[in-house]
């Protein structure tokens, strides 16, 4: 065998503390290389044309490259060699930035390092052999969970591309949380001015079928080929006869209903549609409050439906979509304020969360728009802001900034005073972090030009004066004395964390989540729509905290990924998969019990039960091969041979 090296100097970020040259010379000295060298920057396009050429002048057949993290230029470096002919996976890549160069500062056990990681990756590399892609059809078809405005955005990029979408949306509704705002920053626009006209667009797209009021009930299948079980919950009205009109609700007699869309700020009736632009505008009831599922007796809706639609009977439906990709693009919740005791969270009925706010200044919201104390329905005169409850707080678990708190706490303050010429705005705040396009000019204006009243400290607490007042409490450190103001009412910009459910969801996506619930991208900086199960993408929200112009980027960035992913008319497997001896398999099933992929099934082989790999669903994760007792799984591309030759040159 004849091995190429290339030690990469990637400027000064290895060179600055590695001796390339030196492992470059020491390299020349392992068994079977006969080249060895040390280019400037390997992946630049010199650097690539330079090792074709020594590939094709020298006869190599491997080369091996050190440099920077194999998650950032191995593909690169694969379709180098692959260009001057060799099999794209004799190839290995020596980590010597990440695991060298930038965790040392000795030049001299730095250059040793590097050289024995260099020495692992070249006797791997001579265990190596070459591997080949399959080929499979694809479905061009993609599934979207989540109807924000992400997925929207998601769904009409892809159907505008052509390809056929599946839209899921947990609520009877698309919209998201951008359906409850009033106005957006930092333009002010009407959030459902803006949101609307995308709304219909979904609704009446030939491309894009909408599964409403429903949930993925289990996801199974490989890139390019998902089966996806679609689970629609029970509406109690048939949908293809409701014509909206809105009847039912006029006479339902249950009124008490807690009103979820509105954030709990006030009521509806059990059977409701949530708001006048919904999409799909259908009805649903809430069979929890509705007197013919309480009581056995009512049926009020059912008589007054000029369609007969209500169906009380109706039931939970199971419908399966095959599909070629899924997006996932599931937003947020807030999280539970109501652990913040101090300032009367759930406790103090004019205490309340910036989205309860958004519904008391939106025109569809309970008060019609007027901003009015939910405890008496007075206009109140002082309203103050508290920032970050529930962001950057290590004291409850939440270090993560909720990125867009500052700005719609500026945009609610300039919106108080705009509904109440006569009322006062204190907003208290850690740092105002306004990054956007016109956001810092937008915040501004809210102090000069709308006199809204910035205090730098904390809140300490907040309770009722005895008045009809609440007294708040907190510091102003810019000052460095204590502050005290009786406010009205106070609204809590609370953090955010995951929707509900996500956890559940990334498991049967078999993606990466965090300890916050938010969906893990393949690559921070370069795969951010992208996951580690090929196939699934992310958009909106659900990756991490982001505003709407952000979310609405990311949703169009993740149909760029399905449109081209659907280019082709065939994909390629990874053929880094496990395969299994079946001479040495027992059938003992534990390796079809922890593959988290799905990817390993039982057959029967001259009578006996064996394991099976399925090539085009596993993912390589090598799970089964460290589970396996008998040694029987081996993982192509990092077999136990390969793995010991690593260990056996290091130790030699």
């Amino acid at each position: 065998m004849r091995v190429g090296v290339f030690i990469c100097h990637c400027g000064s970020n290895i060179a600055g503390t590695v001796d390339c040259a030196r492992v470059a010379e020491i390299a020349g000295t392992f068994p079977d290389v006969v080249y060895a060298t040390d280019p400037m920057y390997t992946c630049a396009e010199p650097g690539q044309a330079a090792m074709e050429t020594a590939i094709r002048e020298h006869g190599l057949d491997g080369v091996v490259v050190a440099s920077c993290s194999p998650r950032m230029h191995e593909a690169t470096f694969r379709r180098t060699v692959e260009r001057a002919g060799l099999n794209r996976y004799m190839f290995e890549m020596a980590n010597i930035r990440e695991h060298v160069s930038w965790i040392g500062k000795n030049q001299e056990a730095n250059t040793n390092k590097a050289a024995e990681l260099v020495k692992m990756a070249v006797a791997k590399l001579r265990n190596n052999r070459p591997l080949t892609a399959k080929t499979f059809d694809i479905t061009k078809k993609v599934l979207i969970v989540g109807g924000g405005v992400a997925g929207i955005q998601a769904a009409l990029d892809c159907a505008e591309g052509g390809v056929p979408v599946v839209l899921v949306e947990r609520e009877s509704t698309i919209g998201g949380k951008m359906a409850k705002l009033d106005k957006t920053f930092p333009t002010v626009d009407c959030s459902a001015c803006i949101l609307g006209p995308k709304m219909v667009d979904v609704a009446q797209h030939p491309n894009i079928t909408l599964y409403a009021y429903s949930e993925i009930e289990e996801v199974s299948g490989y890139v390019g080929n998902f089966s996806v079980k679609v689970r629609r919950r029970a509406t109690y009205v048939d949908w293809e006869k409701c014509t909206g009109c809105g009847v039912c609700s006029e006479k339902c007699p249950s009124k008490k209903t807690p009103d979820a869309f509105n954030e709990f700020t006030g009521t509806t009736t059990a059977i409701n549609i949530p708001f006048p632009q919904a999409i799909p505008k259908k009805a649903v009831i809430d069979a929890r409050h509705c007197r013919q599922f309480v009581r056995g007796k009512c049926g009020v809706c059912a008589k007054v439906c000029p369609s007969g639609a209500v169906d009380y009977a109706m039931r939970e439906s199971i419908v399966t979509e095959e599909v070629g990709c899924i997006i996932a693009a599931t937003g947020y919740e807030l999280m539970d304020w109501t652990i913040y005791r101090e300032y009367g969270g759930g406790a103090y009925p004019d205490v309340i969360t910036s989205l309860q706010y958004e519904r008391l200044l939106s025109a569809s919201g309970p008060t019609g728009g007027h901003i009015t104390r939910p405890s008496d329905g007075r206009e109140p005169q002082t309203v103050v802001f508290i920032q970050c409850v529930g962001s950057r707080d290590n004291s409850i678990d939440r270090p993560h900034c909720s990125g867009f708190c500052c700005m719609y706490t500026a945009k609610q303050a300039i919106l108080t005073k705009d509904h109440l010429p006569l009322s006062h705005s204190y907003v208290f705040y850690m740092d105002i972090r306004t990054p956007g396009k016109m956001y810092d000019e937008f915040s501004r204006r809210a102090v000069e030009e709308y006199g809204v009243e910035y205090i730098r400290g904390r809140v300490s607490a907040v309770y009722p004066d005895g008045l009809g007042q609440y007294v708040v409490m907190g510091a102003d450190t810019l000052l460095g004395e204590p502050v005290e103001i009786r406010a009205d009412m106070i609204v809590l910009a609370v953090g955010i964390e995951a929707a509900k459910g996500a956890s559940s969801l990334a498991e049967k996506l078999r993606i990466s989540y965090d300890k916050y619930g938010f969906f893990m991208e393949s690559h921070v900086k370069l795969k951010p729509v992208e996951t580690n199960t090929a196939g699934v993408f992310l958009a909106g929200v659900c990756q991490g905290t982001k505003d709407i112009p952000a979310s609405v980027a990311q949703g169009s960035a993740a149909a760029a990924k399905v449109l081209a992913l659907f280019a082709r008319d065939k994909l390629e497997n990874d053929p880094q998969t496990a395969q299994v001896d079946v001479r040495r398999c027992v059938g003992c099933g534990k390796c079809i019990r922890c593959c988290p992929f799905g990817a390993i099934a039982e057959t029967e082989v001259r009578g006996e039960k064996k394991a099976q790999i399925i090539e085009t669903v596993c993912q390589g994760c090598g799970l089964c091969t460290s589970t396996c007792p008998q040694g029987a799984v081996q993982l192509s591309h990092s077999t136990d041979n390969q793995i010991l030759a690593e260990v056996n040159a290091l130790c030699r």
